[in-house]
């Protein structure tokens, strides 16, 4: 490392250090939900639905829902999900804030006096922990909560239950968040007695192993979940299992990057081959950094998002091909609580003034008239050049994930820009991955509810597709 980037981190550690940086991170992925559930809600995607997302005590005051059955009688609007998370966020921040100021404040930039005031971001940890677990019902406790439910869903699931949508975006999030876990534990050891703020600690025998286990563990709730689901007596698909074998390829970069770290290597002659070993190490690292980033790069594309791009002819052929690419309309479509579905909101002024403003009813652009694009797909819910757009930045943060899996890249100085600017690109490509992953949740259950393809069905006659709703008997609507 270059003295100019040295003293790059020096300064960061002094201004910025590691504990705050992790506040930071944090606070964005708090933020990046908010505007996922609040974009998704404007975008017209219903996301309460599609991630089955529940709050209780929310029945809307309208005529349309009288005499509803009890099991579905209750609508939560998509604000009362986004408006506490965005309260949670200020909340946090303001506090974070707060304590850096505070910081900042008594060490001046000073080398000595940022050590010695090492426990405020110390005592600023512990109060965040402390309030998320409390169990008093003040500071959104309804919110945390969920929060802890969730995390208790994703550690703790039943091999005989279904995994639900909600808890596979919550672990998908939680991998993008590695490196911060890891850091985590990083600050906590700066912050011992005898360690400094501004330099991370040594790892020697099996203390280095204890950074890339940490890392690890996203990864690992994740695999056990695609396993729970391949196991199903239900499930008759190999997707769960390649899914697996995707997230089991994040272990070897992880833990080969902790390798090279490894003490020097003395052979029977008392000769130093440490560097012999450590070029073959690296080379095995970079062939396992290769393959994880170009399958999850695969994955994200084909499975996440159902666009058809890196599909055989064959199998685009027969997913891309089900319904005729034809405008939708979907009058009259009644938001079931396990089927989210979708409506032009064009064609609202054609629908019954009651309904016309239900809340039950989610908007949403709707999927292109013509053929769709090569490698895409038949029905897209966003503006098309969205796509190619959110394709061509994923490459390119997943060419650079394995960077932040890879402990040896930083063990000079833990306190550098460029990891801290890899780990906030990454946030954000996991905030663009919601947005496509929730959509083609939706897409799938809109396709399943439309009838195959037929070959008059390509005819200019029938230009639009009728979605058949939910019988009228189920969800009885009264003026």
């Amino acid at each position: 490392m270059s003295s100019l980037g040295l003293e790059t981190d020096t300064n960061l550690n002094l201004t910025f250090p590691l504990p705050y940086r992790v506040f930071t991170l944090l606070g964005l992925g708090i933020l990046a939900w908010a505007t996922n559930l609040h974009g998704l809600h404007l975008l017209g995607i219903d996301a309460v639905g599609a991630l089955e997302l529940r709050a209780e005590g929310h029945v809307p005051r309208t005529p349309s829902f009288a005499g509803r059955p009890n099991g579905l009688s209750r609508y939560t609007p998509p604000s009362a999900f986004y408006f506490p998370a965005y309260k949670i966020f200020f909340t946090y921040a303001g506090f974070c804030f707060t304590s850096w100021t505070i910081f900042r404040f008594c060490t001046k930039g000073d080398r000595l006096l940022v050590d010695a005031f090492g426990y405020i971001p110390l005592i600023t940890g512990l109060v965040i922990l402390i309030i998320l677990i409390c169990p008093m019902k003040v500071l959104l406790k309804h919110e945390r909560d969920k929060f802890l439910y969730a995390l208790y869903r994703c550690l703790f699931s039943r091999f005989t239950a279904p995994v639900q949508f909600s808890d596979v975006v919550f672990a998908d999030i939680a991998t993008s968040f590695a490196k911060v876990l890891g850091d985590i534990w990083l600050s906590l050891a700066m912050l011992l007695p005898g360690n400094s703020v501004l330099v991370a600690p040594s790892e020697e025998g099996w203390h280095k192993w204890v950074l890339p286990a940490i890392m690890s563990f996203p990864y690992l709730v994740r695999f056990r979940q695609c396993i729970i689901e391949f196991c199903l007596p239900s499930n008759s698909s190999q997707r769960p299992l390649l899914n697996a074998i995707k997230y089991a390829t994040a272990f070897p970069v992880i833990f080969l990057s902790a390798a090279q770290k490894s003490m020097p290597i003395i052979d029977s002659m008392g000769n130093d081959i440490s560097s012999q070993a450590w070029n073959g190490t690296f080379r095995l690292w970079l062939l396992a950094a290769a393959i994880n980033s170009c399958y999850s790069f695969w994955w994200d594309i084909t499975n996440d998002w159902g666009l058809e791009m890196l599909k055989g002819q064959k199998e685009a052929n027969e997913s891309g091909h089900r319904t005729p690419p034809r405008r939708l309309v979907l009058p009259q479509v009644h938001s079931h609580p396990n089927a989210p579905l979708l409506t032009r909101t064009s064609f609202d002024s054609a629908l019954p003034e009651r309904h016309r403003h239900s809340p039950v009813l989610s908007r949403a652009t709707s999927p292109h008239q013509q053929s769709h694009p090569w490698g895409l797909r038949t029905i897209l819910l966003y503006p098309l050049p969205v796509y190619p757009l959110l394709v061509f930045l994923n490459l390119i943060l997943r060419m650079t994930w394995s960077i932040k899996l890879s402990s040896h890249l930083y063990s000079v100085s833990d306190g550098s820009m460029g990891i801290f600017s890899l780990e906030v690109a990454e946030i954000v490509r996991r905030w663009l991955w919601v947005f496509l992953r929730v959509e083609w949740e939706v897409t799938k259950k809109i396709q399943d509810g439309l009838p195959k393809a037929r070959p008059d069905d390509f005819s200019s006659e029938n230009e639009y597709e009728m979605v058949p709703a939910m019988p009228e008997e189920h969800f009885p609507l009264r003026s």
